[in-house]
């Protein structure tokens, strides 16, 4: 016997012959029958109506009532199921009709109760599974803090440092130096010349102790003073550009130029006092000539030779100290490109 519940709201197929009206009516006996025994089993079911209690509070009514309305609907589809049998249990021997009856206008399809099959059935033997209740708690639950993860940030690639190479040092001169040397050893020899003329003045006669002074203010308003003067200094100081930071010797040597400088400065102020522009060629001839052998032309020639050579021991010392100097520097710069470049930090 195939199980009723299965063939609950399933299609109707469609019949063929007499032979499947006889089958729908055994079938529909069937029907009764097990329609019966669900009826005795709701019955006894019903005593187990204490164990559905146990499901939430407001499904307890609906579910108690079920029962008896589904023994209701079996009987009802019993009765149907019988008044078709009796109406179908002799064979119907008779000729096939002109057309095929149409399937759901018959008395079976008519006995069918879609309601109840379709209802659903609460009465089944597996126990009731009640869900546990959720409980949320009262208090708020801290989270977890979480911990992000270090970033992993990729090394940038090193710059380059560009530095800057050091300069080789500048080599010092002695120009300058030789130059202010020069005004004292000029100072100098305006002085010596100046006592070598009153000196010269005196063993003539020209000069007493009473005329000294007069003579000498009138000495210093002259070209005759102050042209050698300037040409002593001049030639010094040319002397000293070209040793520069040469040794003493060169100034004991050379100096003798400077002697005849001033030796020319002589004649060149005798010229100057005349004053030459006045003069013709001859007399400037003549009187350039009556020079060469004067004392004071001899003292000029004297003095610029000595004081060059004493001023010049002075030019040379320093020009010795601004060799050193040179001389650390370039080492100072040798060792620090041997050391290379250093980075300074601040």
């Amino acid at each position: 016997m195939s199980d009723p519940k299965s063939s609950y709201g399933e299609p109707v197929e469609e019949p063929h012959g007499v032979d499947d009206v006889v089958g729908r009516a055994n079938e529909g006996l069937a029907e009764a029958e097990a329609a019966r025994r669900d009826a005795v089993d709701a019955e006894t079911t019903s005593a187990d109506a204490p164990d559905a209690a146990e499901a939430p509070h407001d499904e307890a009514p609906a579910a108690a009532d079920e029962p008896a309305d589904r023994a209701a609907a079996d009987r009802s589809t019993a009765e149907r199921a019988d008044v078709a049998a009796d109406e179908i249990v002799t064979p119907v021997t008779a000729a096939p009709a002109e057309a095929e009856p149409d399937p759901w206008a018959s008395p079976e399809a008519a006995s069918l109760d879609y309601t109840s099959a379709a209802a659903p059935v609460a009465a089944d033997d597996a126990p009731t599974v009640v869900a546990a209740p959720v409980v949320t708690p009262s208090e708020p639950v801290a989270a977890e803090p979480v911990v992000a993860e270090p970033a992993v940030v990729a090394a940038a690639a090193p710059q380059p440092i560009f530095v800057q190479a050091p300069e080789a040092p500048r080599p010092r001169g002695n120009r300058a130096a030789a130059g202010a040397i020069g005004l004292l050893a000029a100072l100098a020899f305006a002085v010596l010349y100046l006592a070598v003329w009153l000196g010269v003045d005196a063993i003539e006669g020209d000069v007493t102790g009473e005329n000294v002074g007069t003579t000498v203010l009138g000495a210093l308003s002259t070209w005759s003073l102050w042209v050698p003067v300037v040409v002593f200094f001049f030639a010094f100081w040319l002397l000293g550009a070209i040793i520069n930071r040469g040794r003493w010797g060169a100034w004991v040597i050379l100096g003798i130029l400077v002697g005849i400088a001033a030796y020319g400065g002589h004649i060149l102020g005798a010229l100057f006092q005349a004053p030459f522009w006045e003069l013709t060629a001859s007399q400037g001839g003549d009187l350039a000539e009556a020079e060469l052998l004067t004392p004071l032309a001899i003292a000029a020639f004297v003095i610029g030779r000595e004081l060059t050579i004493w001023f010049g021991a002075w030019a040379a010392a320093r020009a010795a100290r601004v060799t050193e100097l040179n001389i650390e520097a370039q080492r100072e710069y040798e060792r620090t490109l041997e050391a290379g470049p250093q980075l300074v930090r601040a």
